[in-house]
């Protein structure tokens, strides 16, 4: 190797949630390679292929490399090179017009899933200007598990890969395409190898459901009544441990009450199963000491996600495999800056009665807005008019329910910019546009705030463009002209060491170990019981009439139901070569999956009259697409994927052909779950015919 040429190890991060060790090579300043690192603390050595090609994003001709403001209509293509000076004082002075005409509350601020410390320096930069609304996608990511697991048991439940389990059941949960939260899939492979069963509940055949005890193909959004189903059996049989339940949970005689109305052959006949497939499910889950349930965020994608969340959590506490090596854990935090001083919480301390969707009914500790009442406040000044917006990081015309809805939204805007990597087509509707720097570019931390009792480092290996800024960067710089220079620091590296600081570790330090881990601690609630009002599981939440919540799981029904003009069921899937919309650019990436696809089974393809490689519309009672048929036996019949996320970089259109074949399209906004303000996404019923 020779001298202009070093190797640099640091995490993957932004190709998903990150969490991949990488050794990555630079020569003469630019990434010539990237290759796992068999060190790695998650991986050890495995990268998927986003990560290996992540560095194709920092050296695309069509990248922003310099601010932008919008000089024609919105979505017209027409702009003009303008300074960061510029850029920032326009921002700046616009969202402080709005602020002192109608309140810091008619701002608000946007982002998408947590990558690094910019979701949090985005939080603090909310609170500092004065805005309770900081708007993400957690409604369908994360949060239903987080926040239901926070009210059942005090905790969200992490998935331990790092100790062997007797049975992992994926629920929902395509660890192998999505790595999702740390989950490396590695982790869970090698335990495979030395033996660990596998269950998958998932309506598609994967590789994973092929090594599997048992693979439950059940109908998508049905995920509430096959947990309760499988309560019933436990119950009723009798598998439950009987010392944990008796000593630590909460009322769970109600809980099995409401389990008699959910036998098997009832559960069977909503879920597509056989009676004894969830008997089965039931007996292999409770009799496995331990054994881990991965919940993947799909159970979110529904107006149930509460419901389908509190009956997992249930079924973790009714099988003693809460807070137990090998199980569902509750990973204790190193020495790191907590979440409410580092985001300045305290600067707005009436936060949860100011937000956009406390008028909603909202559950308690759910604190970022969903993206369905930001657009009702903007459209309909429901519960109050939203006239301002910056976000970091998100693409809402592509990943929102009900595109249409989002286009009109974000038109209507007072004033909206955004940071960004690439025209992507929401940054197209903007009004000044900020070029982000890429991850490998900016040092950064992983894992902060996300639950999991680790944080890793996240070093640069080269340097950005000239014009580039490092996302928290521009946090700070933002945070200066609007908060006040007491409340933020001229270089982001400061918000570094804010987060590393109870540690007593420097970022040089940091960076040498990869990562810091919390002490290594199980059934803490031997000891001091469970973070829940009564101090145990609340099988039957003890406070759910004080805040208008539904007090024990139970099957409400489907969003709308299959019918005869729609009589196919729709959902999404993962892609292992994607993130959301992002990416499309990248080549490496688009030549393994070069158009949007939909999947459907054989058998349902012939009745249709469908080839493979026919263009099909694939169409729901919101609207229609247009994307290619691919028939795989792997599909169970009656059930449709169809690709998320989809635009077309390449075409001259603005707004990269945002309505060709965008999913969201095919999604409403129209009905929400209460708890979450969850829109259904993959539950819908649909219709798929040939494009003559």
């Amino acid at each position: 190797m020779d001298q202009n040429t070093r190797e640099i190890k640091t995490h993957c991060s932004y190709m998903d949630h990150g969490g991949c060790g990488l050794i990555v090579t630079v020569q003469d300043g630019r990434i010539v390679k990237v290759k796992g690192d068999p060190d790695g603390w998650l991986n050890q050595g495995y990268v998927c292929p986003k990560g290996l090609a992540s560095p194709k994003r920092l050296y695309h001709p069509q990248r922003l490399r310099h601010p932008v403001r919008r000089v024609g209509e919105r979505g017209s293509g027409n702009w003009e090179r303008i300074s960061w000076d510029e850029a920032l004082e326009e921002i700046s002075a616009r969202l402080d017009e709005i602020r002192k005409r109608d309140g810091a509350r008619s701002v608000a601020f946007g982002l998408g899933m947590p990558k690094g410390l910019d979701h949090f320096g985005q939080i603090r930069l909310a609170n500092t200007f004065g805005s309770p609304n900081l708007v993400a996608s957690q409604d369908v990511c994360h949060a239903p598990r987080e926040i239901t697991g926070v009210h059942t048991c005090g905790f969200y439940p992490v998935v331990d890969f790092k100790h062997p389990s007797e049975l992992v059941v994926l629920w929902a949960s395509a660890v192998t395409n999505t790595n999702e939260e740390g989950g490396i899939c590695s982790q869970l492979l090698k335990q495979v190898g030395q033996g660990t069963k596998l269950m998958v509940i998932d309506p598609y055949r994967s590789s994973l459901a092929d090594k599997a005890e048992l693979w439950l193909p059940l109908r998508p959004g049905s995920d509430a009544a096959l947990a309760l189903g499988m309560i019933n059996v436990i119950i009723a049989e009798k598998l439950y441990d009987a010392e944990f339940v008796a000593k630590h949970t909460h009322g769970f005689a109600e809980l099995a009450a409401q389990a008699a109305d959910y036998p098997p052959e009832r559960v069977a006949a909503i879920t597509w199963l056989e009676p004894e497939q969830i008997r089965r499910a039931a007996r292999l889950y409770a009799q496995a000491k331990p054994a881990a349930l991965a919940w993947g965020n799909p159970i979110e994608h529904t107006n149930n996600a509460f419901h389908a969340a509190r009956g997992l959590v249930c079924l973790m506490a009714l099988s003693g495999n809460l807070d137990v090596m090998g199980g569902n854990i509750s990973p204790l935090e190193p020495k790191i800056a907590g979440l409410g001083p580092y985001v300045r919480a305290d600067l707005v301390p009436d936060k949860r009665k100011q937000m956009l969707s406390a008028a909603h009914g909202v559950i308690p500790r759910f604190m970022t807005i969903p993206p369905a009442y930001l657009r009702r406040a903007i459209l309909e000044g429901d519960p109050y008019p939203v006239k301002g917006f910056f976000s970091m990081d998100t693409n809402p015309l592509m990943v929102w329910a009900d595109s249409r809805l989002t286009k009109r939204a974000l038109e209507s805007l007072e004033f909206f910019a955004c940071a960004e990597l690439f025209m992507t087509p929401s940054a197209a509707l903007a009004d000044v546009v900020l070029p982000a720097a890429a991850s490998l570019e900016f040092d950064d931390i992983g894992h902060y705030g996300i639950g999991h009792g680790f944080i890793l480092a996240r070093p640069h290996v080269v340097d950005p463009p000239e014009e580039c800024r490092a996302p928290m960067q521009i946090c700070c710089d933002l945070g200066r002209r609007l908060a006040g220079e007491e409340l933020w620091p001229e270089d982001y590296h400061d918000m570094l060491d804010m987060v590393l600081e109870p540690s007593g570790v420097s970022w040089e330090e940091f960076v040498e170990r990869g990562h810091l881990q919390g002490p290594q601690k199980f059934r803490k609630y031997a000891e001091k019981g469970f973070r829940t009002p009564t101090g145990k599981v609340e099988l039957r939440l003890s406070a759910a009439e004080k805040f208008g919540l539904p007090p024990l799981p139970a099957w409400v029904g489907f969003p709308e139901d299959i019918d005869e003009e729609f009589p196919l069921v729709l959902t999404g899937r993962k892609n292992k070569v994607a993130l959301h919309s992002s990416y499309r650019w990248v080549e490496e990436l688009r030549k393994q999956n070069p158009e949007p696809i939909t999947e459907l089974n054989p058998a349902d393809a012939q009745r249709l009259g469908i080839a493979e490689g026919d263009q099909v519309r694939v169409s729901t009672q919101q609207g229609s697409i247009v994307q290619t048929a691919k028939l795989n036996q792997r599909v169970r019949q009656g059930v449709v994927y169809a690709e998320h996320g989809w635009w077309f970089p390449e075409e001259d259109d603005p707004l990269g052909g945002w309505e060709r074949a965008n999913f969201n399209l095919l999604t409403s906004a129209a009905k929400l779950g209460k708890e979450f303000g969850t829109p259904n996404m993959a539950a819908i019923p649909c219709k798929v015919e040939k494009v003559a």
